[in-house]
C-alpha cells in the first residue's frame, strides 16, 4: 500500500523532477506533467502518464490498481488506486511516466 507521501519521494528522486503541486499534488519534468491527482469525480487516485500503445495492457493487467473514468478515454494515462499497490510497483509505473516526458539524454542519467 502506498499514498500520497511515498508518491512524492518517488517522484522527487528522479532527475529533473519537480513538485508542481496547486490545489492537487502534481510532478513535472521540464514543464511536462509526469504524475499527478486525478480531480475528486476521478476518485482522486493518482494519475500517471503512459505510452498509449501500452495503455490498454496496463489496465488489463491488474484492473484493481489500475483503471481509467470517461475524462481520461483517448489520453495516454492511467489512474492508480494507491491503496491497492506496492511501492516497488509504484515505483516501476512513475519511472516510466517520467520516461515518457524526458529527452533521450535525460532518460540516460537514469539508466547510469
Amino acid at each position: 500500500m502506498a499514498d500520497w507521501q511515498t508518491v512524492r519521494e518517488i517522484a522527487l528522486s528522479l532527475p529533473e523532477a519537480v513538485d508542481a503541486s496547486g490545489l492537487r499534488p502534481a510532478f513535472r519534468v521540464r514543464g511536462k506533467l509526469f504524475a499527478w491527482k486525478s480531480r475528486d469525480r476521478d476518485g482522486g487516485a493518482l494519475a500517471v502518464r503512459v505510452d498509449a500503445d501500452e495503455k490498454q495492457l496496463i489496465l488489463a493487467s491488474n484492473p484493481d490498481v489500475y483503471f481509467e473514468t470517461p475524462h481520461y478515454y483517448g489520453y495516454p494515462a492511467v489512474l492508480i488506486r494507491l491503496e491497492r499497490i506496492e511501492r516497488d510497483e509504484l515505483a516501476e509505473r512513475i519511472e516510466d511516466a517520467w520516461l515518457t516526458r524526458v529527452p533521450k539524454r535525460l532518460a540516460a542519467q537514469l539508466r547510469s
